[in-house]
């Protein structure tokens, strides 16, 4: 083959594959911009990301000029190289090979065949899937390199997009789909699975994931899940003598009470603690019902997003949970709220109290007021149940309130009961070595 001929005509296959890579890195680079981001940029002022969110919310005309040039360049480099490689490759075989007894067609055609085999390999590498490799770890610097380039080729190439849009619109319609419906939203499962491989990758921590999941179960939350029962809550008389109220705020150190008149089912308002104290450290004569803010109500079955919503317009920080009939069950506040989000927050004053204690022996001392699904997930066990707390689960379980020492055996643990009162149960002990022994 003559190489003073063979030269520009390699250098021209470059040039068609080099126009391919440019493109095929420009459409993954395109795809893979976070609009957000690049909103956020041309909102400050940045004219190159300007032209970058163009290409991201118009990606119609800029993928059909990115196909139209894609495919220019291929169509030419496949018809240049038979044209300018095939009568050169057949001589070679016949005179430098050797090659006889094959008639020159069929020469021709073979010849064809290994020029498309050998462009089409170096297109794929160079083409193709380096260029596009390189776009998925550097989009925004590809994009933001070629913009101008892709808006002035789209205006140049405006007329065969609009009949390739046209076109494929038509193909849709035919297929029975809308071509105007958007794309599916990111759902909240695929956010979630994107933490994880975050997470995984090292992008996110631990902590951080964990957050973000807990605010996506704040919509799947109630207030019953997370309120405080009202036989934990202190709860002030109206009618209560003055000393006897000042005893129990001092006993309780809680600062905001609910307040009722004849029974529990009977809050007449929430009492700011510190509001009232400080009138009587004053000496003021007043009366308690003067401090009393207005009670807001929620029904046990209320999201608690809904409510921490509602909570921040009004300057709330507790609310009383009811039920179906309108009587107390308990009482959420924001810092319950917050909890769910974050873990339990103690303040200088509590005393720590761990609702799940392991033993040595691998058994766990379980609070009564625990969560029975905080149970199943901490001992590992599932439990078919409808009460919402460990104790309340045991009380179903033997059928009234039990005594302390008494057991009893479900999925494969060993329950015992350590203490309770005239009302409820408050401690056992869970020993899941059967458990154990048996898976």
């Amino acid at each position: 083959m003559e190489s003073d001929s063979i030269l520009p005509q390699l250098l021209l296959q470059l040039v068609l594959i080099a126009v391919n890579a440019l493109f095929a890195a420009t459409e993954i680079a395109v795809i893979s911009l976070n609009e957000t981001k690049v909103r956020r940029m041309a909102e400050g002022g940045d004219r190159k990301a300007a032209k970058m969110l163009r290409m991201v919310t118009e990606p119609t005309g800029f993928l059909s000029t990115i196909q139209i040039c894609i495919t220019l360049a291929g169509f030419l480099g496949s018809a240049f190289a038979a044209d300018n490689f095939s009568d050169k490759l057949v001589n070679w075989l016949i005179n430098d090979c050797g090659v006889s007894g094959v008639s020159p067609s069929a020469l021709d055609t073979i010849s064809v065949i290994i020029i498309t085999l050998v462009l089409s390999y170096f297109t794929l590498v160079l083409g193709e899937l380096v260029p596009k490799r390189i776009a998925m770890k550097r989009p925004e610097g590809i994009a933001r390199a070629v913009s101008g380039l892709m808006i002035g080729m789209t205006t140049v190439l405006r007329p065969a997009i609009w009949l390739l849009t046209v076109s494929t619109n038509g193909v849709l319609r035919l297929c029975g789909i809308d071509p105007k419906d958007n794309a599916e939203e990111v759902s909240e499962e695929e956010i979630i699975m994107m933490l994880d491989e975050g997470e995984e990758a090292g992008s996110i921590e631990s902590g951080e994931k964990e957050l973000i999941k807990n605010v996506f179960s704040l919509n799947d939350t109630t207030a019953e899940d997370v309120m405080v029962h009202r036989s934990q809550v202190a709860f002030l008389k109206r009618d209560d003598a003055r000393t006897t109220l000042l005893n129990e705020i001092a006993e309780s150190g809680y600062s905001r009470f609910p307040v009722y008149g004849e029974n529990i089912d009977d809050i007449v308002g929430i009492l700011y603690a510190k509001t009232y104290l400080t009138a009587q450290s004053r000496g003021e004569r007043c009366e308690m019902k003067d401090f009393l803010m207005p009670p807001r109500f929620v029904h046990a079955s209320t999201h608690i997003n809904r409510i921490l919503l509602d909570m921040q317009r009004e300057h709330a920080h507790m609310a009383v949970v009811v039920d179906d009939y309108g009587g107390v069950i308990g009482i959420i506040t924001l810092e319950d709220i917050l909890e769910e989000l974050v873990g339990e927050i103690w303040d200088e004053s509590d005393e720590v109290i761990e609702n799940i204690r392991e033993r040595p022996d691998g058994s766990y001392d379980i609070n009564g007021s625990t969560r029975l699904s905080d149970m199943c997930e901490s001992v590992g066990c599932s439990i078919d149940s409808n009460a919402d707390t460990v104790g309340g689960w045991v009380t179903e379980t033997l059928g009234g309130i039990p005594a302390s020492g008494e057991s009893f055996e479900c999925s494969g643990m060993l329950v015992t009961v350590e203490a309770t009162d005239e009302r409820r149960v408050l401690e056992v002990n869970v020993n899941v070595s059967i458990l154990r022994e048996d898976s």
